[in-house]
């Protein structure tokens, strides 16, 4: 890694800076130790956009977007922006960014960590080594079809994809597969949808390419039923972007805080936006105790999937597993016995292991 690197931070709404603070601190400090060149530059997005620029997201910021190596996002939203017309509304600003990046697979790992399993409204037993990753099909479906329209009786929207949607939503979810314990499970609803059929035919098709991975298909009812009775059946989960986003916050319960959990959304040339999935928890915000680990995290994920520098994945990643079980927790992961720590000690804690 000789050529400099240009990373785009959106810090965003709410816990969004505090978080972001935290993880370009460790990415900083990873690029010194790695002797990494690295360009950082700074945009607004979601509701301060709004308040600041009048827009979600600037023309201005989706071209810088455009031209950096990988982009971090701390979380976009809020109530105070609760109010304003869909098309306004901060979401709408990560949703452009998304499409206009063609940010199409987005991969979200859930594990448990040791130290942790009692912070988990599970039982130690079912999520203990736990280690699953869901692929979510990210710029396709209902929340990008068209047509969509709400009047004053009535409200509809369309869910649609097309063969190459579903293909390379697969190719991702296999080509994760091989490289883990080679099983995954197709999440649909081909019981009632056509969609859904379709979706399962393709992954049919798809998976002939790749004899060593079992495929196994199920419906989205029995699989969030599945992912908290059972979760460690799985390894990786692939579904549509309505599906998986339901999926995927559901898993946020299995390791104990959704705080924990970082995503990576790549393109097809592994550009990425990298964010925690915690949302901006806006209740939260300015009080120095949201827990930075999803963030962290998600600037290893960068450095897996972006910059194919899987050693300093792994670094970071053990740093994080390091500190806790030291015992050094957030509020919201805190349990007995814990060593509660501020935003900011943890991300120096993680730096201290890093070293």
């Amino acid at each position: 890694m000789t050529s400099k690197k240009n990373i785009l931070f959106l810090p965003g709404d709410g816990i969004g800076p505090e978080v972001s603070a935290e993880a370009e601190k460790v990415l900083v400090h990873i690029s010194e130790l790695h002797h990494i060149d690295l360009d950082i530059s700074k945009m607004l997005i979601g509701g301060i956009a709004i308040d600041q620029e009048g827009s979600p997201i600037s023309k201005e910021t989706i071209e810088i977007a455009k031209k950096a190596d990988a982009i971090f996002l701390g979380g976009v939203g809020g109530p105070k922006w609760d109010a304003l017309k869909p098309s306004l509304k901060p979401e709408k600003g990560l949703l452009k960014l998304r499409s206009e990046l063609d940010l199409f697979a987005n991969l979200r790992p859930s594990m448990s960590f040791q130290g942790l399993e009692d912070s988990s409204s599970l039982k130690k037993e079912i999520i203990e080594s736990l280690d699953i990753l869901i692929v979510r099909e990210l710029t396709g479906g209902i929340y990008f079809g068209n047509p969509r329209e709400m009047n004053a009786e009535s409200a509809f929207n369309t869910m649609i994809y097309s063969t190459n949607e579903v293909e390379r939503i697969a190719e991702v979810a296999f080509e994760a597969a091989m490289k883990r314990n080679k099983k995954i499970c197709s999440v649909d609803k081909a019981n009632v949808l056509e969609v859904s059929e379709f979706w399962r035919k393709i992954m049919i098709k798809v998976s002939k390419k790749y004899p060593e991975v079992i495929l196994e298909h199920m419906l989205v009812d029995n699989a969030a039923m599945q992912l908290v009775q059972n979760p460690k059946q799985f390894d990786v989960i692939v579904s549509s972007n309505l599906f998986g986003d339901i999926l995927s916050d559901i898993s946020s319960v299995l390791s104990g805080s959704i705080g924990m959990l970082p995503s990576a959304s790549l393109n097809s040339a592994s550009k990425g936006l990298y964010e925690p999935v915690h949302g901006t928890a806006p209740d939260i915000a300015g009080k120095s105790i949201a827990n930075p680990l999803a963030s962290i995290l998600s600037i290893g994920m960068m450095f897996k999937y972006s910059f194919s520098q899987e050693n300093i994945s792994i670094k970071i990643e053990n740093a994080v597993k390091k500190v806790i079980s030291d015992g050094y927790v957030t509020k919201d992961i805190a349990v007995n016995n814990s060593k509660v720590v501020s935003t900011q000690e943890m991300g120096d804690l993680i730096i201290a292991n890093l070293n």
